[in-house]
C-alpha cells in the first residue's frame, strides 16, 4: 500500500513540475526586481511564481539569491517545496521541486538567519517508508547543495502535527502547533535553544495567542516582531487575517492589530518578512470567482476561462513594502 502511495506522490510530482514549466516563460530570462517592491498588495511572479496553481509559503535567502515556496495538489493531498536560484547575471532558474522534496509533503521552508540551514515541515518517515504526522525538518547547505534531512526531533516534535518554522538569530524556533496545553485552539509556539539543544516549548502570551486558531507565524532574527494568522477573532475580515504584534521596551509582546491595510475576505496567511526588512510576502487565497452571471450567462469557455485564471481561488503569493505595512498599524 505504502508503494502506491509513494508512486502516487512521485506521479504528482511530476505533473506539478510539467505544470510549472508550462507556466515559465517560454526561455525568456526570469528576473524579479526586487528593489522594486509595491506600496500596495501585489501578486508576486505573476505567471512564474503566482500561476493557476495553489501557491504558499514564501522564502528568500538572506542574500537573496535563492528562493523556495510550496505548491499544493488539489484537495491538499501532497504538496512539494519549490527552488529557484539567481545565477551571477541576475537571471533567475526556472522552478524545480527542490532536492530535497518531491517524494512525501514538504512545505513551509524558512532559512536560519545565516543561511546555512533550511528548515520545513514534513511528513516523510523518520525510519522506514511510512508518511507519519507532520514535523519540522531541516537541511544544511554543503558544496552548493541542500542535502541531508534531518529530524530536530524531541522536545519540538511529538506525536502531534508541527507547523510552519521560524529561526531565531539565537536559535530560538517559534512554530505552530495544537496542544492540548494551548491556550486555543491551535497556538504558537517558542522553544529556546540552550546549551546546544531545544528547551521545552512555551506558548506565547495572550497577546499573540486568543483562545481561537493562531498559526503561520513569522517572527524577526531579532525577536522584535512577529506576524501571524489569526482565524475567528471579533475583527477577522473573513476565513483568516494577518495580524502583527511588536514587542515593548519591557521586551513583551504589545497586543497584535489586524493588518487591514493587506487583508481580504479570503485567507490571507504565511507571512516572510526579506531578511533586509524591506519586503513582506505573504500567501492568499483572494480571488476574482463570480456567484451569478446576471445578464450575460456564462458559457463554457467561460467557466475554462475562469479555471485557468490567476485569481480562480486558488492561493496566491503576493509582495509589498514593509514600511508600508509597519506605518498602516502605527
Amino acid at each position: 500500500m505504502q508503494f502506491k502511495q509513494t508512486t502516487a506522490a512521485i506521479f504528482v510530482c511530476m505533473s506539478l513540475l510539467y505544470s510549472i514549466h508550462s507556466h515559465a516563460q517560454g526561455n525568456k530570462p526570469i528576473r524579479f526586481d526586487l528593489s522594486a517592491v509595491p506600496a500596495t498588495a501585489q501578486l508576486f511572479g505573476e505567471g512564474i511564481v503566482s500561476t493557476n496553481l495553489y501557491e504558499r509559503d514564501m522564502a528568500i535567502s538572506p542574500d537573496g539569491n535563492e528562493l523556495f515556496y510550496t505548491i499544493v495538489s488539489p484537495l491538499n493531498y501532497f504538496s512539494a517545496i519549490i527552488y529557484m536560484q539567481k545565477d551571477k547575471q541576475g537571471n533567475w532558474s526556472k522552478p524545480a521541486v527542490a532536492s530535497f522534496s518531491g517524494v512525501y509533503s514538504d512545505l513551509e521552508p524558512a532559512f536560519t538567519p545565516d543561511g546555512k540551514k533550511l528548515f520545513f515541515v514534513s511528513n516523510r518517515a523518520i525510519s522506514g517508508d511510512s508518511a507519519k504526522d507532520f514535523d519540522i525538518w531541516y537541511v544544511e547547505k554543503i558544496n552548493g547543495q541542500w542535502v541531508n534531512p534531518v529530524n530536530i526531533g524531541k522536545p519540538v516534535n511529538t506525536d502531534a502535527n508541527e507547523f510552519y518554522p521560524a529561526i531565531a538569530n539565537n536559535g530560538n524556533l517559534y512554530f505552530t502547533a495544537n496542544y492540548e496545553r494551548g491556550k486555543g485552539k491551535e497556538d504558537i509556539y517558542m522553544a529556546k535553544w540552550e546549551n546546544g539543544k531545544y528547551a521545552e516549548p512555551v506558548s506565547l502570551d495572550s497577546n499573540v495567542n486568543s483562545p481561537m486558531y493562531e498559526f503561520n507565524a513569522f517572527v524577526s532574527p531579532d525577536e522584535q516582531i512577529i506576524i501571524f494568522t489569526s482565524y475567528g477573532r471579533k475583527d477577522d475580515k473573513g476565513r483568516g487575517d494577518l495580524y502583527m504584534s511588536l514587542k515593548d521596551a519591557s521586551g513583551n509582546w504589545r497586543p497584535a492589530k489586524n493588518l487591514t491595510l493587506i487583508n481580504s475576505e479570503r485567507l490571507d496567511y504565511c507571512p516572510f518578512v526579506s531578511f533586509d526588512k524591506k519586503i513582506l510576502f505573504f500567501s492568499s487565497e483572494k480571488n476574482e470567482l463570480k456567484e451569478t452571471y446576471v445578464g450575460k450567462p456564462a458559457t463554457y469557455q467561460t467557466l475554462i476561462d475562469q479555471r485557468n485564471s490567476l485569481l480562480n481561488g486558488q492561493s496566491n503569493i503576493y509582495w509589498i513594502s514593509f514600511d508600508k505595512v509597519l506605518e498602516s498599524v502605527k
